[in-house]
């Protein structure tokens, strides 16, 4: 298990759900990954639950307003990448022609973040962090390991991404319309963005976060048993590992992943 003590700029540092039904969400996590949750109040009737994992902290949940239920939002995961100052972060996205859904602001004294819809139409947060960091624990079964863009402009999305974050857009494929694109930050491959015949033509762009296990044929069939739908699978890709798509009982999709044994 590693220690995160900071995320450098451009790094994933934190995925937040919001779902229809907070605390079977909950249920439904902690029985699959033994995700615990801590609940915090937001509101009169809210609350913010963090998920943690062997004393670090992992991700997060809330129940969606009713403002994105009428608009018929379903359920997701939010990814959130790290920067340092929001503000000039949403307005070089701006820039780059991307829509800020919201603009930057403090979430009381944890952090200061923005929600961007990038330019091919996949949603993403930019996290200032103050006193809340992200996540605090990778390389262990039910860590954030990975996260793709489903998007069917790669080359718009790879320019804009490059340009906000100073990403690298790698392939090993001489023939990149088939070819997997890999995101490097700094020195780091955190990403990627599959070829579009890999894609549900029906999906709108967007992220889709990956959380790590040691065995993905038995994790997705517990989480099949615990009443998510299977996307997709479990899938054995050579040389790289297995993975599943899934969505959970409110329909928040996610991927499993299990990294082949070097």
């Amino acid at each position: 298990m590693k220690k995160i003590e900071k995320h450098s700029p451009g790094s994933f540092c934190w995925i937040e759900l919001a779902t229809s039904d907070q605390n079977a969400a909950k249920k439904f996590y902690s029985s699959l990954f033994g995700w615990s949750a801590d609940d915090s109040p937001i509101g009169p009737s809210e609350f913010y639950s963090m998920f943690k994992l062997n004393g670090g902290n992992v991700g997060a949940a809330y129940t969606m307003r009713p403002d994105q239920r009428a608009q018929g939002i379903p359920p997701y995961w939010m990814l959130y990448i790290a920067t340092a100052n929001a503000d000039a972060t949403a307005k070089r996205a701006g820039e780059l022609g991307a829509k800020i859904c919201a603009a930057p602001f403090d979430v009381m004294d944890v952090g200061r973040m923005a929600v961007i819809q990038d330019p091919t139409g996949a949603m993403f947060s930019v996290w200032q962090a103050k006193k809340h960091g992200g996540t605090t624990i990778a390389d262990t079964d039910g860590t954030l390991c990975w996260a793709d863009l489903n998007t069917p402009d790669r080359e718009k999305a790879g320019k804009f991404y490059s340009a906000l974050f100073g990403w690298k857009i790698e392939t090993e494929d001489e023939d990149p319309a088939h070819a997997y694109f890999h995101i490097k930050n700094g020195e780091e491959f955190i990403g990627g963005m599959p070829p579009a015949r890999h894609l549900n033509p029906k999906a709108p762009p967007h992220w889709l976060i990956y959380i790590q296990t040691s065995d993905c044929e038995k994790s997705a069939a517990k989480a099949k048993q615990l009443g998510a739908k299977l996307y997709m699978e479990p899938f054995k890709m050579e040389d790289v590992g297995t993975f599943a798509v899934v969505a959970d009982p409110q329909g928040a999709a996610f991927a499993v992943f299990q990294a082949k044994q070097r």
